[in-house]
C-alpha cells in the first residue's frame, strides 16, 4: 500500500471511530437509557432490557479494543510526515488485518474447542459491522420504549392535568364526585405505573397500543366536564342566592311604597284590597349549606320555591299600590265627571230642576265622603248623566 493511500485511509478510519464514538456516548447518555437503568422494570421489557443492556455492555467492550486499534493507526497513519514508510507494513495489517481482538460469548464445554480461548479476532470493518448490529439492537429497544413512554405518556399527563385543574373546583360538589375523582387519580397512577415498567408490552412492531391512556384520558374529560357543569350550576346558584336577596331587598322597598300609597288612600276610598303581607326573609343560611353540601338539585327546587313566593309576593304588593292609587284617580275622575256634567245642565238650563239638583247632591255627597264608595258614587255620577238627559228630552225645568 503506498503512503498516500495508507494515509487516507488511516484518516477515514479515524473519522469512522470520532463518529461511532458520538453516537455511543449519545446512547450511553440517553435520557431513557437512564431511565432504564433506574427503572423497576417487568414483564417483556425487563427481558429485553437485560438483554440489550448485555448487548450494551459488549459494544462497548468491542468498541474500546477497536478504538485502541484506531490509536495505534492515528499514531502511524496521520500526520505532516506519516505515514513513515518502514511503518507501512504494520499499518497495512491494522487496516486490514484480523486486528481487533473481542470477546465474545462463552461456548458450552460440550462444544468447546481446545484451543477456543473465548477471543476472536475480526478486521476493523468487521468490527464496525458487529458494533453497528448491536448498536442497532439496543437502539431499537430504547426507540420503542421512548415511543411508548412519548405517547402514551403525553395522554396520561393530559389527563393528570385536567384532574388537577379540576380538583379545586370539585370540592363541595359531593361525596358521589369526589369518589369518581379519586378513582380516576388511581387510574391514571395506576396506568402511568404500569406504563413506566413494561412500556414494551405496549409496543406492536411499529406503533404504540394507547388504548389504556386513551380510556383514562376520555374517563378523565367526561369527569372533568361534569365537574365544569355541577361547578357551573354551583355558581349559578350562588348567584341566584345573591340575586334573590338582592330582589327582596328591593321588593320590601317596593312593599314600604305600597302601604304607604294604601295608607294615603285608605281614609279616603272604602273597600280597599287589605295590605299586602310582610316579604319573608330568604333562608340564605339553609341555601348556602345546600351550595357547600353539592346538594344542587335540591338548592335548586328551593330556590324554585323561594322566587315563586316572592313572585307571589310582589304580584300582591303591585296589586295593592294599584288599587291604592287607582282608587283616589278614580274618585279624582267621577268628581271631574261630575263637574262636566253640571255644566252641562247648566247649558241647557236645567241645572236647577229639582230632581237634578238631588242628584247632584246625593252624587257629590258620595264622592266627598271619607271614605269614599267608588260603586255607590259611580252609579251616582251615572244616574246624574241619565238625569240630564231625560229633563233634557221632556222639555226643561218641571
Amino acid at each position: 500500500m503506498a503512503e498516500s493511500a495508507a494515509g487516507q485511509a488511516a484518516a477515514a478510519v479515524l473519522a469512522e471511530r470520532d463518529a461511532i464514538q458520538a453516537n455511543l456516548l449519545e446512547l450511553d447518555g440517553g435520557f431513557t437509557r437512564r431511565l432504564l437503568d433506574s427503572a423497576t422494570l417487568t414483564g417483556q421489557t425487563r427481558e429485553r432490557w437485560d438483554t440489550a443492556s448485555a448487548t450494551l455492555a459488549d459494544l462497548w467492550e468491542t468498541y474500546l479494543v477497536y478504538s485502541a486499534v484506531v490509536d495505534r493507526i492515528a499514531e502511524l497513519g496521520t500526520g505532516a510526515h506519516r505515514p513513515a514508510k518502514k511503518d507501512l507494513p504494520e499499518l497495512d495489517s491494522l487496516l486490514t488485518g484480523a486486528s481487533v481482538r473481542m470477546a465474545h460469548l462463552p461456548v458450552p464445554l460440550a462444544r468447546r474447542n481446545l484451543l477456543d480461548t473465548g477471543v476472536r479476532s475480526a478486521t476493523l470493518a468487521a468490527a464496525v459491522v458487529a458494533m453497528r448490529r448491536s448498536f442497532s439492537e439496543v437502539t431499537k429497544v430504547t426507540s420503542a420504549v421512548e415511543a411508548v413512554w412519548a405517547q402514551a405518556g403525553e395522554r396520561l399527563d393530559a389527563a393528570a392535568a385536567a384532574l388537577a385543574a379540576g380538583l379545586p373546583r370539585a370540592a363541595g360538589l359531593g361525596e358521589e364526585l369526589e369518589a369518581a375523582l379519586r378513582d380516576a387519580q388511581a387510574s391514571v397512577a395506576a396506568t402511568r405505573e404500569a406504563v413506566n415498567a413494561d412500556p414494551l408490552r405496549l409496543w406492536n412492531g411499529d406503533r404504540v397500543d394507547t388504548s389504556a391512556a386513551d380510556l383514562v384520558r376520555e374517563q378523565v374529560a367526561g369527569l372533568t366536564a361534569r365537574i365544569a357543569e355541577l361547578d357551573g350550576v354551583r355558581s349559578q346558584a350562588r348567584r341566584r342566592i345573591d340575586g334573590l336577596s338582592a330582589a327582596v331587598t328591593a321588593a320590601r322597598a317596593a312593599r314600604a311604597d305600597a302601604v304607604a300609597a294604601w295608607r294615603r288612600a285608605a281614609p279616603r276610598i272604602a273597600a280597599l284590597p287589605p295590605l299586602p303581607p310582610d316579604i319573608a326573609e330568604p333562608p340564605l343560611a339553609s341555601l348556602a349549606a345546600l351550595a357547600d353540601a353539592g346538594r344542587l338539585t335540591a338548592l335548586s327546587a328551593e330556590l324554585d320555591r323561594c322566587d315563586g313566593a316572592l313572585a307571589e309576593s310582589i304580584k300582591q304588593t303591585e296589586g295593592c299600590e294599584r288599587s291604592a292609587a287607582g282608587g283616589l284617580a278614580n274618585r279624582q275622575e267621577l268628581r271631574g265627571l261630575l263637574g262636566a256634567y253640571k255644566a252641562k245642565a247648566a247649558r241647557l238650563g236645567v241645572a236647577e230642576d229639582a230632581d237634578l239638583v238631588a242628584s247632584y247632591d246625593r252624587a257629590r255627597d258620595l264622592l266627598w265622603t271619607a271614605p269614599c264608595d267608588l260603586t255607590a258614587a259611580a252609579a251616582a255620577v251615572a244616574g246624574y248623566q241619565q238625569a240630564i238627559q231625560t229633563t233634557t228630552r221632556e222639555g226643561g225645568r218641571r
